[in-house]
């Protein structure tokens, strides 16, 4: 599976080994596996490592920016609880910091790997190749996917709220999507722009509208 070999290669990338942070990476394993989760489950982060393999050439330089991404994406939504939604993120890269450097990764992969996903709060990213670029990319892939998974997605992310009211929900929802739709470009790297963005403003378009 792609998810568990660009693990294995973000490892080797930082340590040299590629068998090093096994227990770290099931314990990661295991939080996305929580019954709780509606969108934001493995299959969200393979979609995840997919895109970021897709956007890889031409937007990363070398094997640290690499496991750099990779890192982020494994730990973006290890901590997702709705109740503390605002901490999510933080939470989710103290773990990271946490975990990686208690298992000799380096300050630097660390302080990069914790911006990213610090970064995925807002998705205000103004580069257009690198790591920051590259992930928030891979993360807002979902805006692009084929319409059936798009509408899943709205779904599952329903159902993951199903206890808030639906015109609470509605207008929450709404906020966090339009500014994506407003903007000149959903995404940043020229590859994600060619391939993705038309896809991503027709789904956008379609789901503010059921928002309503």
């Amino acid at each position: 599976m792609l998810r568990d070999e660009v693990w294995d290669e973000a490892v080797r990338a930082v340590r040299g080994d590629a068998h090093g942070l096994v227990s770290v990476r099931d314990d990661v394993l295991g939080r996305w596996s929580e019954a709780h989760r509606g969108y934001h489950d493995l299959r969200h982060l393979d979609e995840v490592v997919d895109a970021l393999a897709e956007l890889r050439d031409g937007a990363i330089d070398g094997a640290i920016e690499w496991a750099s991404v990779v890192f982020a994406a494994w730990f973006h939504d290890a901590i997702y609880d709705i109740t503390t939604a605002a901490e999510n993120e933080r939470r989710s890269a103290e773990l990271a910091r946490t975990a990686l450097s208690a298992n000799g990764i380096g300050i630097d992969v660390v302080g990069a790997v914790v911006a990213l996903i610090e970064a995925s709060e807002v998705h205000d990213v103004h580069e257009t190749r690198g790591p920051q670029a590259v992930f928030h990319d891979a993360d807002l892939w979902i805006l692009a996917a084929p319409v059936e998974r798009f509408d899943d997605y709205c779904a599952d992310v329903r159902r993951e709220y199903a206890a808030v009211p639906d015109e609470a929900y509605a207008q929450a929802r709404a906020a966090i999507l339009a500014p994506f739709f407003d903007r000149e470009a959903v995404y940043r790297t020229a590859h994600a722009r060619r391939e993705w963005e038309s896809a991503a403003r027709s789904n956008l378009r379609r789901e503010l509208s059921r928002l309503g």
